[in-house]
């Protein structure tokens, strides 16, 4: 139980009284459950967007949909994603960048990363009939904490020492196989074959992520953490305007 709690806090910021899942053993232990809180947020939001279909027309449901899934973790991947795109988007060695991504200040490179990942979000919601739209909302906060799950396992932590390395305590490999075949059993039992395609393409999108990471850095920080998590969020929702009923209304 206190590894999943610990998971709760770390990904969302809804409050949990109390103080258990705060040790560092907890947090170390919690990576198995990124998956189940992805999809309790997944579920959540869904049937917050089936609702809201009924009374706000679909732009503003898109945009609804995005405030609520930012907000799940008040925009602390968000800002990791702004972090990787200053320090990747420098043109520095390895070092500076790592210098760059520790900066408390947003960079233009950060700005722009924020707009374009959420314009593709809400391009993509909004263009999706409700038959394809709460899928894709049930999907995206689970496939964004898979993906940070995977990332963790092919990379090894590229600083010296930082919250990000207290998961490293524990091999993530393990974690990593779960949250791909929740993934793909959530996916394809919504979806179908259709679904598997969403997990195809969620998974490779995390190990090409991870490739770049890699050849950028040499590894794993909290702020490529919470990047990888962000883009990969993006992927199911720009595969399901790709589906048979991607621009029906």
């Amino acid at each position: 139980m206190k590894p999943l709690l610990a998971a709760w806090r770390f990904l969302t910021i809804v409050p949990i009284p109390g103080n258990w899942g705060m040790a560092e053993e907890d947090l170390a232990r919690s990576v198995v459950w990124f998956p189940v809180i992805g999809l309790m947020l997944g579920v959540v939001a869904a049937g917050l967007a089936y609702g809201l279909t009924s009374v706000a027309p679909p732009l503003v449901v898109a945009a609804a949909m995005i405030v609520i899934l930012l907000s799940f973790s008040g925009g602390l991947h968000l800002d990791g994603l702004a972090d990787t795109a200053d320090g990747f988007f420098s043109s520095r060695p390895r070092e500076r960048i790592l210098e760059i991504m520790k900066d408390s200040h947003i960079g233009a490179m950060g700005v722009i990363a924020i707009v374009c990942v959420l314009l593709l979000k809400f391009a993509a919601l909004a263009s999706l009939p409700m038959a394809r739209l709460w899928p894709a909302v049930l999907l995206m906060p689970l496939a964004g904490r898979c993906a940070l799950v995977i990332h963790m396992a092919l990379l090894p932590y590229a600083r010296p020492s930082g919250l990000g390395a207290i998961f490293y305590r524990r091999n993530p490999r393990g974690a990593a196989i779960w949250a791909a075949g929740v993934l793909a059993a959530v996916a394809g039992g919504l979806l179908g074959a259709w679904g598997l395609g969403i997990w195809a393409a969620c998974v490779a999108a995390a190990l090409v992520l991870s490739a770049y990471v890699h050849r950028k850095i040499g590894g794993a920080t909290g702020d490529t953490l919470g990047a990888i998590c962000e883009l990969v969020e993006v992927v199911p929702a720009l595969v399901l305007t790709l589906g048979p009923l991607g621009g029906a209304k």
